[in-house]
């Protein structure tokens, strides 16, 4: 059955896209030279979308557009085109808070579903990076400063009423995005689903316990509801390192289609749980030419690094900026009341902390046993080596799902994590 789509809408290709850049004045400008000149590459490895680098005499640009489908599976599985409305908003936004983080937006195209930005180059995706093993000295603070910004800028903690309820209005209708989410990322690991794989037979018991497991299914089940119910700040949606291109010097957030109004924790679980999950992988691309030990071990430290500047940041821009709403600082003027204050901001980021972590758990799993899986692990070639680090994936991520009270503090986790590696029991925390 062919797929519905709006009057004047096409899918770009690499021989028509010059023609199409041609006619916007200022990308034909920024490309320099002639269409003829220009050299169009596809570089789509995401799941749902086409990607184009576009390279001119003078300059670069990426073109992305929206499919009818999501690219993964094919036509089967039609998806709105107007995810790319969203994004574009998304990058606006977080744009105007966290700028140095996120591509420029060059030109949007209502009527072809398509935004031009920035060339990110020499930049690379973060997940191949670091399943090659390279060290990035300043993702730590740059993840931070990112997530604290765009988080606390469009939360009641700095915006009027009204104003944030303009934004949750302006991305109330992202509902084909979100819904992919409820599904994939809190009920199909739990249930036989024919989107669901894993690596079998290998895991073909962990999957069935999965299944089984009540206490694991009430805590998604309620994960899922705090999901659909907080509409806290505009998330990215989908934050993984697979959404984060990076050099050695800069950091670059893209693939904001899945922006929404919603938990805060989201983002800070689903980022959590691929740097924990980049770690667990480590142990499948270990050889003895090249050992992975000390590049896991910068992992940790870096999910370590990350939090402590993220909550850093929070709570500076709080101090600096909190006028919104949703901050009660005119109600403690005293200097008892500023003590109290400086208390519940830190309680504040506690509480996102926990429910970041059982978010993470949720991340982990569907990340085995789901639809969508990840290269740090799809390239360990051995399968039972592969098999083992997820499993490892699984028993922490559980953990963190049902019991996130259990950790506290990042370290907790990264203590977890290193325990799971090396075999040994996980002791009640605090």
């Amino acid at each position: 059955m062919a797929l519905s789509v709006p009057e004047g809408y096409e899918p770009l290709h690499v021989g028509g896209l010059p023609g199409y850049l041609a006619g916007v004045a200022h990308l034909a400008a920024r490309l320099g030279g002639r269409p003829e000149d220009w050299r169009v590459q596809e570089v789509s490895d995401g799941n749902v979308n086409q990607v184009f680098r576009v390279h001119g005499p003078d300059g670069d640009v990426c073109v992305k557009q929206s499919l009818p489908y999501v690219r993964l599976v094919g036509e089967s599985w039609p998806l709105t085109l107007e995810r790319i409305h969203f994004e574009h908003l998304a990058l606006l936004e977080h744009g105007r808070h966290a700028g140095r983080r996120v591509p420029e937006v060059l030109h949007h195209d209502a009527r072809l579903f398509l935004i031009v930005v920035e060339c990110l180059t020499p930049h690379l995706i973060l997940r191949e990076g670091m399943t090659s093993g390279i060290r990035y000295p300043h993702l730590a603070r740059h993840l931070a400063d990112y997530l604290a910004r765009s988080l606390f800028f469009t939360s009641s903690l700095a915006l009027p009423a009204e104003a944030k309820k303009a934004g949750v209005a302006a991305f109330c209708a992202n509902t084909a995005m979100c819904r992919i989410m409820e599904d994939m990322v809190f009920t199909e690991p739990y249930q036989v689903h024919p989107r669901n794989r894993w690596t079998s037979p290998a895991l073909d018991g962990l999957a069935a316990q999965v299944r089984e497991d009540v206490p694991l299914k009430l805590a998604a089940s309620r994960l899922k509801r705090h999901y659909l119910d907080t509409t806290e700040a505009l998330l990215h949606g989908d934050l993984h390192t697979g959404s984060i291109m990076v050099t050695p010097e800069d950091t670059r957030i893209i693939d904001q289609e899945f922006a929404f109004y919603g938990p805060m924790a989201f983002d800070v679980g689903s980022l959590l749980a691929h740097l924990l999950l980049n770690f667990f992988s480590q142990g499948g691309h270990s050889t003895a030419e090249a050992p992975r030990e000390s590049y896991a071990s910068w992992v940790l430290e870096t999910v370590e690094a990350w939090w402590s500047s993220f909550q850093d940041t929070f709570l500076r821009l709080w101090e600096e900026h909190g006028h919104g709403a949703g901050d009660p600082s005119a109600l403690f003027t005293t200097p008892a009341g500023r003590v109290a204050l400086q208390a519940e901001r830190r309680a504040y980021l506690q509480r996102l902390w926990e429910q970041g972590v059982a978010y993470a758990g949720a991340e982990l799993l569907r990340r085995i046993f789901g639809l969508a899986h990840t290269l740090d692990l799809e390239r360990i070639a051995d399968v039972d080596r592969r098999a083992t680090c997820e499993a490892r994936c699984v028993q922490l991520g559980r953990s963190l799902l049902v019991e996130p009270g259990r950790y506290r503090s990042v370290s907790d986790v990264t203590a977890a994590a290193r325990e799971v590696v090396a075999g040994a029991p996980r002791q009640q925390v605090g």
